[in-house]
């Protein structure tokens, strides 16, 4: 993982400023299209960033399987352990989506 944000704060980050950016964007497009113009460098920002962070999500979580399955094999196995390498496969799926949705959010409230 490569942030020291908790997975709580990612999942947090998604469903609050998730909603915030699409309709922001949602309102620029509306205005765009109302001016008849088309913003193509944002269209095309919307669509490139997803396709990135669902492969650095892919990435993330292989690394973190491997990880975690390291971990589990050299300590001794107990729920808890067991509990934290799904936290940890889960918080390196979600992070690179999160990390993307502030940035949007921090560059669209400007």
């Amino acid at each position: 993982m490569a942030s020291g944000r908790g997975f709580s704060n990612d999942l947090a980050t998604l469903w609050l400023q998730s909603p915030v950016v699409i309709a922001i964007r949602l309102q620029q497009m509306w205005m765009d299209a109302l001016a008849g113009n088309v913003n193509a460098a944002e269209m095309n920002r919307m669509i490139s960033e997803k396709m990135m962070a669902a492969a650095e999500s892919a990435v993330a979580v292989n690394a973190a399987m491997m990880q975690q399955g390291i971990a589990v094999l050299t300590a001794s196995p107990t729920s808890q352990s067991q509990r934290h390498v799904a936290d940890a496969i889960a918080h390196a799926a979600i992070e690179p989506y999160s990390r993307r949705v502030r940035s949007n959010a921090r560059r669209l409230t400007k």
